[in-house]
């Protein structure tokens, strides 16, 4: 038997081999780290939120044998510093920061690894660097179309109505009209008698509606609660800085790389309409229906079908069928 049928869950926890701080200019410095096989192919993780952060178990993807793991903590996320800032913190900026880190390290080229908005910045760096990318595994795609956007801010609550009520009701009524506006002004406040509980709520909606059957399986707040509800907010303010089809409209830059793509059927974050088009438009890809699975990385079905890609990429790159 195979390793593509022996391996059906995440690797056993590994510990980094090194880490460090990479300085990018704008007062940023980036936490970045190695793990797996210092001589193996590389892969570079790319977290989502934006504003998550990388964590321990996102290493075990990635069998350690085999590749060279790289993860890092975009800006204002997770360990880099300054925590949860906005200033010279677009998409622009974060994919001069994969360069700058992929120089760093001396890396020629890497497979691309995201989910959600990970997703998004794996294919705009693809469409910018396609010849430092072996490939691409992206999960519960976002194209950061303000339609998806919009999704998330209203569209959720014809699935999730107490989450999003819950949603609505932390802001007073006067302000309901325009929820983005009510908590970028809470979440940009300074003071964290104001920002904690904005965070706190907006994350609380985004997590209850992330899974197909509760709990959500990951962090339940904390200072990084904030990281990730001031920076989304602040992408979504900008509408992800990019243009509406830019992706879409750039996809015969990345047509010729192998690719797969992992969607949960029942994801409510990211529906699988937008990861419907985008493998239609690359036709390189090859797009795995979870059927039992909704948008977290970490649901058992989606997370064997996360390893199954990075197995199939240890194995050789999937043949491209554009």
């Amino acid at each position: 038997m195979d390793s593509l049928t022996q391996q059906t869950d995440l690797f056993p926890p590994i510990e980094p081999n090194r880490t460090g701080v990479l300085d990018v200019g704008d007062g940023h410095s980036l936490y970045w780290e190695e793990a797996g096989n210092p001589d193996g192919p590389a892969v570079v993780f790319l977290h989502g939120g934006p504003g998550a952060g990388a964590g321990a178990q996102h290493r075990r993807f990635f069998d350690p044998g085999h590749w060279r793991i790289v993860l890092f903590d975009q800006r204002g996320a997770g360990r880099s510093k300054p925590h949860a800032a906005i200033e010279h913190n677009t998409t622009d900026h974060l994919v001069g920061d994969i360069e700058r880190l992929r120089l760093h390290l001396g890396v020629e080229r890497w497979l691309v690894f995201g989910g959600s908005w990970g997703a998004l910045l794996a294919l705009v760096y693809a469409i910018a660097h396609p010849e430092r990318c072996t490939g691409l595994i992206v999960r519960g795609v976002f194209l950061g179309r303000k339609q998806e956007t919009d999704w998330f801010l209203h569209g959720m609550g014809r699935v999730f109505p107490e989450a999003h009520r819950a949603f609505c009701e932390f802001l007073p009524e006067d302000e309901r009209h325009d929820l983005l506006a009510g908590y970028m002004a809470r979440l940009m406040d300074p003071d964290p008698a104001v920002n904690r509980p904005a965070a706190r709520a907006w994350n609380a909606y985004e997590n209850a509606c992330s899974v197909l059957i509760p709990p959500y399986p990951g962090s339940d707040g904390g200072i990084p609660a904030l990281h990730l509800a001031r920076i989304e907010a602040h992408y979504f303010h900008h509408d992800m800085f990019i243009e509406d089809d830019f992706i879409l409209g750039n996809i015969d830059r990345i047509r010729h790389l192998p690719g797969i793509i992992v969607q949960g059927r029942y994801d409510m974050i990211c529906p699988i309409a937008t990861a419907d088009e985008l493998a239609r438009a690359w036709t390189g890809a090859d797009f795995v229906i979870v059927p039992d699975a909704g948008h977290s990385a970490m649901e058992a079905s989606i997370r064997r079908e996360l390893v199954r890609a990075t197995e199939a990429f240890k194995a050789g790159a999937p043949a491209t069928r554009g």
